[in-house]
């Protein structure tokens, strides 16, 4: 079974976030939500409480497959101006493992370097925040092991993307198939 490790700071997309971690459990990849802080609770950019399976601290991150950074304001903010979060990032980096963001969170890894020479997207007014990479307007980019998503209205291909990364594509297809999805022209 492939594991995948979100990391939650206040202020996340809630459906950006919510939505990979379901299609992820869906298919099979056991997902940890862990927050970046000591919180149970995290409380995203609107209103809504989640609780938490670890804290960033409790997890051994180089025992995942993948890490997840979700998007939205100002938990993009939060995870980039935190040590812990830079440490495991580069660290999945590192070992080649899948690194991924959604909406404003690829910036996060422009600003850790991990984009340059890259191609990459993300939400539309923070694509100045893509440090060193080409700017795609794909709704997902994939580029050797860093995969980013533009928001909230690309967070479902985002987690099949990522399902079938870690799953493999008839994986990806079968919850396809399960959750009746159309992708849109």
């Amino acid at each position: 079974m492939k594991k995948a490790v979100m990391l939650f700071a206040e202020g996340f997309e809630t459906v950006e976030a919510l939505m990979v971690v379901d299609l992820l459990r869906r298919g099979g990849v056991e997902v940890t939500m862990a927050s970046i802080n000591e919180d149970d609770w995290v409380v995203s950019s609107h209103g809504v409480n989640v609780e938490m399976n670890s804290t960033l601290g409790e997890v051994d991150v180089l025992s995942y497959d993948a890490i997840i950074l979700p998007g939205g304001m100002p938990g993009t903010l939060n995870l980039g101006e935190s040590e812990a979060v830079k440490k495991a990032v580069l660290a999945m980096n590192d070992a080649g493992k899948i690194v991924s963001a959604i909406c404003a969170a690829p910036g996060v890894l422009g600003k850790y370097g991990l984009l340059e020479g890259k191609n990459a997207c993300s939400y539309p007014s923070h694509e100045k925040n893509l440090t060193g990479a080409t700017v795609s307007r794909d709704p997902v980019v994939i580029d050797g092991n860093i995969v980013t998503s533009r928001g909230l209205g690309t967070a479902m291909e985002f987690g099949l993307t990522l399902l079938g990364l870690l799953e493999g594509q008839e994986k990806e297809n079968q919850i396809k198939d399960a959750i009746v999805y159309q992708k849109l022209a």
